[in-house]
């Protein structure tokens, strides 16, 4: 399901240890878990129950690729 882009959404920075910001084009929403493109990139993530999207990994470009991560 394609879910509003209007909520905090963001991608764990494991190398300085923090979290950056992303500015999502699209987020689908499959139960629970989301993928959010971000400059072309797709990203996998948690929807929280505050409506926010916790991110934790990049599949890059490839939709398929992150669908088959899924």
């Amino acid at each position: 399901m394609l879910i509003s882009v209007d909520r905090p959404v963001v991608v764990e920075d494991l190398v300085q240890g923090d979290h950056t910001t992303l500015r999502p084009h699209a987020i689908l929403a499959f139960h629970g878990f989301c993928l959010v493109e971000d400059s072309g990139d797709w990203f996998m993530g948690e929807l929280n129950h505050d409506g926010s999207v916790f991110c934790w990994a990049s599949y890059g470009p490839d939709l398929a690729e992150a669908i088959r991560g899924l």
